[in-house]
């Protein structure tokens, strides 16, 4: 029975060890993924959270287990960053003076520069919304030009927000898995 027992502990090391790699590896995918386009980084960290939650093998340096409520949270996070991802360089437009023009044009330039990631997102933003407030909402050039610094700085603070996010769940990852 002892050796019966034996194995069963060494089958279960191994599949905790596999969880708490698999769980870091997601963790760091989620930072590259909140610079690099078509990786949803925080989503990705979050479900590493979620890995280390479901085993129930991770706790704290103190010895305290992953809450419930721990992981909820870290979700509403993972959800409003995601979202503000997708608004604020919008929403950064029409506060410069961009129009709802300008504010389609920083989302289809950050499309269309996904082709060359990250300057071309960046560019791709920029002149986006500079082409739509020039040409569709047949705005001077200085009005063009600082709507488009706005859907800049938008992309720059959605892309923070989700660096902060997933550098934080790649902290606690750490911290509950090993």
């Amino acid at each position: 029975m002892g050796f019966v027992s034996h194995k069963y502990n060494q089958y279960f090391c191994k599949v905790e060890t596999f969880i708490a790699i698999l769980s870091l590896l997601l963790g760091v995918v989620g930072i590259v993924g909140s610079i690099a386009p078509g990786l949803p980084g925080p989503p990705l960290s979050w479900v590493g959270l979620l890995l280390i939650y479901i085993w129930g093998g991770g706790t704290d340096g103190a010895g305290n287990e992953m809450s419930l409520t721990f992981l909820l949270i870290w979700l509403a996070v993972t959800i409003v960053i995601t979202i503000i991802d997708y608004v604020v360089p919008a929403y950064f437009t029409k506060l410069t003076g961009g129009s709802k023009a300008g504010g389609w044009g920083a989302i289809i330039g950050l499309f269309a520069g996904l082709i060359v990631p990250p300057v071309g997102m960046i560019v791709g933003s920029l002149l986006g919304a500079f082409i739509a407030e020039l040409v569709v909402a047949q705005k001077d050039t200085a009005t063009s030009i600082k709507s488009a610094l706005g859907a800049f700085l938008g992309f720059l603070f959605g892309t923070g927000a989700k660096l902060v996010a997933a550098g934080l769940m790649l902290f606690y990852i750490f911290v509950y898995a090993f």
